[in-house]
């Protein structure tokens, strides 16, 4: 015999299981929609929630049961932008084994989203969460921290007496390069690759 209240616990799990798998399809939804409307305005506009709302398919009331505001949904859309920037990247450094080259291919691989595919959703991402007539800031913020941890391992092959301080700073140089080329509308070229990885190898914190 099951204990007293261990069915009703059990149908109530399920339920919140349920209910937990909902809440996810729908963040998911106003994510990708925030992303596919701040993409079309660009930076010449700022969408509302309602316009939001509406590409997602979903209500105000689904809207904030999970964002307090517009601007914590802007939080959000960093912080998933960063998760998939840093799962690219770490997809490409795994095709090198030697630290420099690994180093390299995570230079590559965050300038890269100033291509032409991606550049305008990151622009206007960060716009938006920058606001209208702000500069955009360098500087890693939640995108760098989330890039820097996959520089740790080589920095420390390569000598670094502190890796993740020197992850960091590579992050910022890299990042900020990276929003100046999305302000400009410039692509990366490799020489420019090449010029920071050189620029952030010789900078490493040599041993004490």
């Amino acid at each position: 015999m099951d204990e007293p209240g261990a069915v009703a616990r059990r149908i109530a799990q399920r339920a919140l299981a349920r209910r937990g798998a909902d809440y996810a399809d729908e963040v998911r939804r106003l994510l990708d929609a925030a992303l596919v409307v701040m993409a079309a305005g660009g930076t010449t506009g700022k969408p509302r929630v309602a316009d939001i709302v509406a590409a997602a398919g979903l209500s105000n009331e689904a809207f904030y049961r999970h964002f307090p505001s517009k601007d914590a949904l802007v939080a959000a859309l960093l912080e998933d932008g960063a998760e998939r920037l840093a799962r690219y990247t770490e997809h490409r450094m795994a095709g090198e084994r030697e630290p420099r080259a690994r180093v390299r291919r995570w230079v590559g691989a965050v300038l890269a989203q100033a291509e032409a595919e991606s550049a305008a959703a990151t622009l206007a991402v960060l716009w938006n969460a920058a606001g209208p007539g702000i500069a955009l800031e360098p500087g890693p913020g939640v995108v760098g921290e989330a890039l820097a941890g996959l520089l740790h391992a080589d920095l420390a092959e390569l000598g670094s007496a502190t890796p993740d301080l020197d992850a960091v700073l590579i992050a910022h140089a890299t990042i900020g390069t990276l929003t100046d080329l999305l302000r400009r509308r410039e692509l990366p070229d490799l020489g420019l690759v090449d010029r920071i990885t050189a620029f952030a190898l010789r900078a490493l914190t040599p041993p004490a």
